[in-house]
């Protein structure tokens, strides 16, 4: 299932690294692409849109 987000806060490559990691943590197949500059998160992965949500705001990032 595909999934997009909105995810406020991310200035670096690290934050990039940061949310892709945690997004992986719920899902180790999901595929995360991420474009800094529009504040956007897309996943592919099997996981509720809930958890994956969820796993963004525990690295301390803003999901609108």
């Amino acid at each position: 299932m595909n999934h997009v987000f909105n995810v406020q806060g991310m200035t670096c490559g690290h934050c990039e690294r940061a949310v892709t990691q945690a997004l992986q943590s719920v899902d180790a197949q999901a595929q995360v692409e991420i474009d800094r500059g529009a504040n956007r998160v897309e996943v592919q992965s099997s996981a509720s849109r809930e958890a994956l949500s969820a796993a963004i705001a525990e690295e301390g990032y803003q999901v609108a």
